[in-house]
């Protein structure tokens, strides 16, 4: 028996929530990536395979890295964008991150905003 790697584990975490969530037309899946140095959001259609909504620290009226603040920013503006595509509802897919720190913060304010999580 081998030890796992933390990649390896992050993945288990990841694939053992996407077996359970999927996005539809009417509650689309809010996928969040985060990488060193950005952080992304998207409102994805599971069934019809294609992208709704998405926000990212690459758009110019945000910048920044990923943290906290940015991701105040990101929650406020995928509620935006999720209101001018008619989107109340979504599904959560944390992308086996912890919900804590950056992702509870977009999360947090997305829902303040009147997203529905």
């Amino acid at each position: 028996m081998s030890k796992k790697t933390k990649k390896e584990l992050f993945q288990r975490r990841r694939w053992r929530a996407r077996k359970k969530i999927s996005g539809t037309i009417d509650r689309p899946r809010m996928n969040i990536y985060k990488s060193l140095t950005n952080l992304y959001v998207q409102l994805i259609d599971d069934n019809a395979g294609h992208t709704l909504a998405s926000v990212s620290t690459y758009d110019t009226k945000i910048g920044g890295s990923a943290n906290v603040e940015t991701g105040l920013k990101l929650g406020k503006l995928i509620a935006e964008k999720a209101k001018e595509a008619k989107i109340s509802q979504v599904v959560f897919d944390k992308s086996g991150y912890k919900y804590h720190g950056v992702i509870k913060a977009v999360v947090q304010t997305a829902r303040d905003e009147g997203l529905k999580i």
